[in-house]
């Protein structure tokens, strides 16, 4: 089984389609922390969780649960277009009332002006809750992603909608540690470093890569909750911790913060940036395993 951030009906759902096998089932859960749960019961096999927005920025419950309790390590991960669907009841009745949740109706503001001038908009707890509120007559119309129509049986009025055309929504597919996936040239790192109150702590992190020369795609705090002044950085970087260069990076990482939590080296969903070369690293290894043995280096 593989859990995923629900209800039915919504982008995470369809990002779990695409993890999925044909023979693996989907599960709903409420909350991103109730999915990881399950997961590391090993009620699920895997989890599909929602982490980062190219309009809303990271998504602080998907941040906050992986940091908690027993380690999860992300395998895979999604780059889903944001595109949502119109959906009605079937029948020629005018659309006077159009539902969603608030970010989804942040991002087709101009489309409801321009094509439902007229329509009072309403938010719902979700796009899919707007989709079940449409069937029950609560709405004449919500605002939903496309897979939406695969639960209710809902007329789609427009899809491919979008005030921002290229926005997107990152996905990570999560299992509890084991095997991490092969390195194939296009990976990223992830890793959450808490560290404390000091002055420059956080250029020290930062120059760790940019000694090894790898590049930081994303990074972003968050409070730990424990003590004020003391934060968690979410650090997201190009390369694989099988690379030589990346290990000695994360262990530069490890002498600075007070813990550091290892979330996963995964291929990317959209290959881009400069691989890091790794045969200095190897060479320098070479050579002081050469000097350690009494050897002519």
């Amino acid at each position: 089984m593989l859990a995923y951030f629900g209800p039915s009906g919504t982008f995470t759902e369809q990002a779990a389609r695409g993890f999925a096998t044909p023979q693996q089932e989907l599960v709903p859960f409420d909350t991103v922390p109730a999915a990881l749960a399950a997961t590391r019961r090993g009620e699920t096999e895997a989890s599909c969780v929602p982490v980062e927005s190219s309009v809303e920025g990271a998504v602080p419950a998907t941040m906050d649960a992986l940091t908690e309790d027993e380690p999860l390590v992300a395998v895979a991960e999604a780059v889903l277009p944001v595109r949502f669907s119109v959906l009605k009841r079937p029948g020629d009745e005018p659309v006077r009332t159009v539902a969603s949740h608030p970010h989804a109706l942040a991002q087709v503001r101009h489309w409801l002006a321009e094509h439902l001038p007229d329509a009072d908009v309403v938010a719902t707890t979700s796009t899919s809750a707007a989709a079940r509120a449409v069937l029950r007559g609560e709405f004449d119309a919500a605002v939903s992603a496309p897979v939406a129509v695969r639960h209710y049986p809902l007329e789609v009025l427009a899809t491919d909608v979008a005030d921002v055309r290229d926005a997107k929504t990152r996905f990570l597919l999560v299992r509890r540690p084991g095997p991490l996936p092969e390195p194939t040239g296009h990976d990223r790192t992830s890793v959450v470093c808490t560290v404390g109150d000091r002055p420059g702590v956080l250029a020290d992190l930062l120059a760790e890569l940019a000694l090894r020369g790898i590049n930081l795609t994303r990074i972003e705090s968050r409070p730990t909750k424990d003590r004020l002044g003391e934060y968690r950085f979410y650090v997201d970087l190009d390369g694989h911790v099988a690379e030589p260069r990346v290990g000695d990076a994360l262990a530069g990482l490890h002498r600075h913060c007070q813990q550091i939590r290892f979330l996963g080296s995964y291929p990317k969903a959209e290959p881009g940036g400069t691989p890091a070369g790794n045969d200095e690293f190897v060479a320098a290894a070479g050579w002081v395993a050469a000097v350690r043995e009494g050897k002519d280096a």
